[in-house]
């Protein structure tokens, strides 16, 4: 699982269906109807929000709009609280950076096209979700 800090839409058309797919997983685990994943590192964040499912509705929300804005058409009624106003979360530029390589190594090897696009966006956005302050890469991440 891989719910990704960086803003969604630097993930080539692969990242961002498997984005989808994993935090709707997350949405599951976050409201109980799921008993795998419970403890999977890239939950912490959500699970210590204030509002779990309001943060993974907030999430998913700003998927949904990146697939629409792309013409694909993602069924944002899987989404339990699409409208949700969560609280940001932070993020730290150590881990913006850690994610930026990761995904510009997967997209060297799968998505030439993409990955010319990640080398031209120079700098990457965050998820408008997340704050990003200085710090390191998160405990949570698995390196």
């Amino acid at each position: 699982m891989r719910l990704w800090t960086l803003h969604p839409r630097h993930l080539d058309p692969q990242g961002l269906v498997a984005l989808w797919r994993e935090a709707l997983l997350a949405q599951a685990v976050l409201g109980g109807r799921t008993r795998g994943y419970t403890r999977h590192p890239q939950l912490q964040r959500f699970a210590e929000h204030a509002a779990p499912l309001d943060a993974v509705g907030a999430y998913l929300t700003a998927v949904a709009e990146e697939a629409s804005a792309r013409g694909y058409r993602f069924d944002a009624s899987k989404i339990d609280r699409p409208s949700a106003q969560a609280a940001p979360i932070t993020a730290t530029t150590g881990q913006i950076e850690h994610e930026w390589r990761h995904l510009g190594a997967k997209l060297a090897a799968r998505n030439t096209d993409w990955h010319a696009r990640w080398v031209a966006a120079g700098q990457p956005a965050a998820h408008p979700l997340f704050n990003v302050a200085p710090g390191p890469v998160q405990d949570w991440e698995r390196p």
